[in-house]
């Protein structure tokens, strides 16, 4: 009977396997589109201004490492579902996670980059010292998203020495897998995940809350200022507000993801890497798209675009996304 269930556990986890292939799969699609879709944009600026703003410079390495990431992640799943027996030498299914882990660590570490740019134009501090922190920080943008990539592979690099292959794992017909099985291995792991995951987190949350603030103290003041006559009007800094609360929900929900898939394979051993490679490429969907909204240039362009899709199959045209919002015949009033 003890057999029978594992092979029927065999069964529904390679059954598992298989859905959150496919899922990723697909997932893999709207990542690739969406992010290749920012870089052709944004080189599509560059050419006509000859410049890029800091912002642009950090999408664009977000975009470019969002689908490295995507790409080597998926290569690897279909690896381990095509070699089943594990003919192939551990090394590439080792470099192929090493690069897996030092993209995630450039994602991280750009998304709260680009947090963190948004929240110095919006935010002042009358702290002097921090200010010029700001700006030496911002007055190398370029350096700093060439910086990143190559910090999270230094960071990687222990990973060969301290992880070893999960050869028990064999069995599931998954290969490739190397875990912390000593006492520095999970050392390491509980500082790379410190690094990687936590620290940008904090970063993030911290500015989202600082921008939340300013927008709150500003429309209180805007209110007053007008005795309550009309609505404050902060289209741009309401997308930005927007844009950074969806992505700090988005890399949240990653995060407690992550947590718990290496939380398995350290402690329980279980080989779940697949879930956070299929819940990483939700979060790179996510970002892409709330980058988008957030860049109005972006987002108007992408609308034009899917409405003139439409028009060449008149039977879709209800699915038209409007351009330009409604004018309101009278103007409205707020209410106290």
């Amino acid at each position: 009977i003890l057999r029978l269930f594992g092979v029927k556990g065999i069964i529904m986890l390679g059954a598992s396997k298989l859905v959150l292939w496919v899922m990723t799969g697909l997932l893999a699609i709207t990542t690739v589109f969406f992010n290749v879709y920012i870089l052709l944009m944004s080189l599509w600026n560059y050419r006509q201004k000859k410049k890029w703003n800091p912002s642009e410079t950090i999408m664009v390495a977000l975009a470019v490492a969002d689908v490295a990431h995507m790409l080597v992640c998926y290569f690897w799943m279909t690896m381990t579902e095509v070699d089943n027996e594990c003919h192939i030498t551990q090394n590439v299914y080792t470099i192929m996670l090493l690069l897996v882990f030092s993209l995630k660590f450039t994602i991280m570490w750009d998304t709260s980059f680009l947090t963190f740019y948004y929240s110095t134009k919006l935010v002042s501090t009358p702290n002097h010292c921090y200010t010029q922190i700001q700006a030496a920080i911002l007055k190398h943008v370029t350096l700093a998203v060439f910086l990143i990539p190559l910090c999270g592979l230094g960071t990687c690099m222990p990973m060969l020495v301290v992880f070893h292959p999960d050869n028990y794992t064999r069995e599931y017909r998954d290969c490739g897998v190397i875990i912390p099985d000593t006492r520095p291995g999970k050392i390491y792991e509980t500082m790379y995940l410190l690094i990687t995951d936590v620290l940008p987190g904090v970063l993030m949350v911290k500015c989202c809350i600082s921008i939340s603030i300013h927008l709150a103290v500003h429309l209180r003041h805007m209110k007053a200022s007008t005795n309550g006559a009309h609505c404050p009007k902060l289209g741009s800094q309401l997308r930005v507000i927007r844009m950074a609360l969806s992505i700090v929900a988005a890399f949240i929900l990653f995060l407690v993801v992550d947590l718990y898939v290496q939380y398995q394979i350290v402690v329980n051993h279980e080989n779940i890497i697949m879930l956070t490679f299929f819940f990483t490429s939700i979060y790179t969907t996510v970002t892409a798209m709330v980058l988008i909204y957030g860049k109005a240039t972006l987002w108007k362009a992408l609308i034009h675009g899917f409405n003139v899709c439409l028009d060449e199959y008149p039977c879709l045209s209800c699915m038209k996304v409007p351009e330009q919002k409604a004018k309101l015949s009278s103007p409205a009033k707020c209410k106290n």
